[in-house]
């Protein structure tokens, strides 16, 4: 799965500069350019918060502050006047904001709402992923709009573009690569992850039949992971998330498929017990015999050989999971801590 950060070519200036006086064409597409440094860096560290790092619901109030930009910049937009007659590039600055407006007022927006769903599901983790790279899609497609009628407008006018990416282009870029490889471990992961918080809960409901289903799914979830883990291209040949991810999907199939059994089994031991222990009791002390009381010993016995097994078991797969977990969150750290640009 992709999850592109956003790269924008913010077109914004003092656009009543472009109704104030005469102009050369050189000097008509600066004004459109004059504060695009400041506005893309804003924007970059937006998108980039939500992207990673830093929930988008946390920054809300910096997603309001850019809408009121956005909105400024579109009025100033509208009110410039076009160039020899031609509005064909301010027309494409106008759409630009109009469209990342748009995607901030109502993308982002519902992407902060299922935000604070998208750990509940495998689904919803994976549709909030994808409302993230849809909207920066499309502030893309936006931004590579202005960025060809740039070109077509300084061809019609002689003017030499000098093609180049400034240092800020060309962090977003690898930012993107970075995340993109970020993203599909960390999907892989959170699958196998989730699978086993509804274990655990079957568990802790003591209800077998779940217990065995979720055991099996859990399984199948790791090994499909392991096997989707094999395409992953590592970012520059790190392979340290990709390393972390193997080792806790192998500790979820080491589990599904040894450990869980010895911990279901003590519930099963139980209600056995249960069972005896209760025909036991019906019968009276006097007409007790040697055999009953043989069977129900060994219902006791092996109840409390199970709750032994349960717990030692359950006590080394909370060390191994803790153990694993924190290995895997300080090597997607380091992960994005290294290859992520820093700085403005």
């Amino acid at each position: 799965m992709k999850n592109r950060l956003l790269k924008i070519t913010c077109m914004i200036a003092f656009f009543g500069a472009a109704n104030s006086y005469a102009q050369t064409a050189v000097e008509y597409m600066n004004v459109f350019t004059a504060e695009y440094g400041k506005i893309q860096q804003d924007m970059w560290d937006y998108t980039s918060s939500v992207s990673h790092g830093k929930s988008a619901r946390k920054v809300e109030k910096r997603r309001g502050e850019l809408i009121q930009t956005s909105n400024a910049a579109l009025g100033k937009a509208k009110s410039a006047k076009g160039f020899n007659g031609s509005t064909q590039f301010r027309d494409s600055v106008i759409e630009y904001f109009r469209i990342s407006n748009l995607v901030l007022k109502e993308d982002y927006a519902k992407i902060v709402d299922m935000e604070a769903v998208s750990e509940e599901s495998y689904d919803a983790m994976e549709a909030y992923m994808l409302a993230r790279e849809r909207a920066n899609d499309k502030l893309v497609a936006a931004s590579e709009m202005i960025s060809r009628e740039q070109k077509a407008f300084a061809a019609s006018n002689n003017i030499n573009l000098i093609s180049s990416e400034d240092a800020l282009d060309k962090k977003m870029a690898i930012a993107g690569e970075v995340y993109d490889t970020y993203n599909e471990i960390y999907l892989l992961f959170f699958k196998s992850f989730k699978q086993e918080v509804y274990l655990t809960d079957a568990i802790t409901r003591q209800d077998i039949n779940a217990i065995e289903q979720n055991r099996n799914a859990l399984i199948a979830t790791a090994e499909e992971g392991l096997k989707k883990l094999e395409a992953v291209k590592p970012y520059k040949n790190d392979k340290s998330m990709v390393e972390a991810t193997k080792k806790l999907l192998n500790f979820y199939i080491e589990e599904g498929k040894n450990d869980i059994p010895k911990m279901a089994d003590y519930f099963m031991k139980t209600e056995n017990f249960n069972k005896v222990k209760k025909a036991f009791d019906e019968i009276p002390e006097k007409k007790r015999t040697q055999t009953d009381v043989n069977e129900y010993n060994k219902a006791v016995n092996d109840m409390n050989a199970g709750v032994n097994t349960f717990n030692t078991t359950n006590q080394n797969l909370n060390k191994k999971r803790a153990a694993l977990i924190d290995g895997w969150n300080a090597a997607a750290d380091k992960f994005t801590d290294t290859h992520v640009p820093k700085g403005k």
